[in-house]
């Protein structure tokens, strides 16, 4: 596995803790992912690039293409420390400030238009003053699906696997961070969402009666869950025949995945922000994209209900 190199200040003792703990859970969770995935695709297998960050920390990717399931697909790691660049620092209200940021971050673009795109994100920040104290802590991530052709039971199956996630820790917990993946995963200057939601959940700090153990517990569950909510979805969808139209759409709809990241995601704007590596940043944007002039799919139609269910946010479970 590889090594962090974490940054120079002497540290509490409670603070190295959870930051080993949940980069190696990274780790392993990319292992356990790129290998299912590998044997699901039957054709391709993941490249991987191991790289370092001039300013702090590196990351491990994995990115396959070309495959007969999978046409574009990333499963990265990363662990980045430094000092909080000044755009950031405005961002999270602080001054003069150092952090450490580790996650995995995967998007999945198959090929066939019958197959929804998936992305997912698990996360952990720290940031510190300049004599090395940890100020802040949280955890993040979540995940969510955006099909092209909308088959109600492949969405009810996702939010299914991610609401048992959830209720293992707090019945709470699915309800908001539903809702919460509904609003943040919003195309505002479209007025529609990206795709049918999942979780969504950032700011996890320890309160009372819930400590970081508690929301590592949590996130964890979260990580665990993926296979589950996704892979079946693959393996029902996949074998399905569709045309050259319906792969149009598919490309069209892609636009609108690619407007979304790179118009409001915040994860892309912080790596952008914090001198990230281009190539893992970027690996979330899809192959072949259209964009067509004020395209309005046909009245009544597979590709209407879509955006109108996209327009209108639903509950699922």
């Amino acid at each position: 596995m590889q090594q962090i190199n974490y940054p120079p200040p002497v540290w509490g003792c409670s603070i190295p803790f959870m930051k080993d703990t949940f980069y190696r859970y990274i780790q392993d969770l990319q292992d356990t992912i790129t290998s299912k995935l590998e044997e699901i695709d039957g054709a391709a297998q993941f490249h991987e690039d191991l790289w370092e960050r001039p300013e702090g920390g590196g990351g491990r990717s994995r990115v396959i293409e070309n495959g007969a399931v999978f046409e574009k697909g990333g499963v990265n790691i990363s662990a980045v420390h430094g000092a909080l660049p000044q755009s950031m620092q405005q961002y999270f209200g602080v001054t003069d400030a150092d952090f450490f940021a580790c996650g995995l971050s995967l998007v999945l673009h198959p090929k066939s238009p019958m197959v929804p795109t998936v992305h997912a994100n698990w996360r952990y920040f720290e940031m510190y003053d300049k004599e090395g104290k940890l100020v802040d802590q949280w955890f993040g991530g979540g995940q969510d699906l955006t099909p092209y052709y909308l088959f109600d039971a492949d969405a009810e199956h996702f939010h299914r696997v991610c609401k048992r996630a959830c209720d293992r820790h707090d019945p709470q917990f699915y309800p908001s961070f539903k809702q919460k993946c509904d609003s943040y995963f919003w195309n505002a200057h479209r007025n529609e969402a990206r795709g049918v939601g999942g979780l969504f959940f950032d700011y996890c700090r320890a309160t009372e009666g819930r400590g970081m153990s508690d929301w590592y517990r949590f996130v964890s569950e979260a990580g665990d869950s993926f296979l589950e909510a996704y892979i079946p979805i693959v393996m029902k969808r996949k074998g399905l025949e569709y045309s050259q139209e319906q792969r149009d759409w598919q490309e069209i709809r892609r636009g609108r995945y690619v407007e979304f990241n790179l118009v409001h995601d915040k994860g892309t704007l912080f790596g952008l922000k914090t001198n990230g590596r281009i190539e893992s940043i970027l690996m979330s944007l899809p192959p072949r994209v259209q964009w067509r002039y004020d395209h309005r799919p046909q009245a009544n139609s597979e590709e209407a209900r879509l955006l109108q269910i996209l327009q209108h946010p639903k509950a699922w479970v």
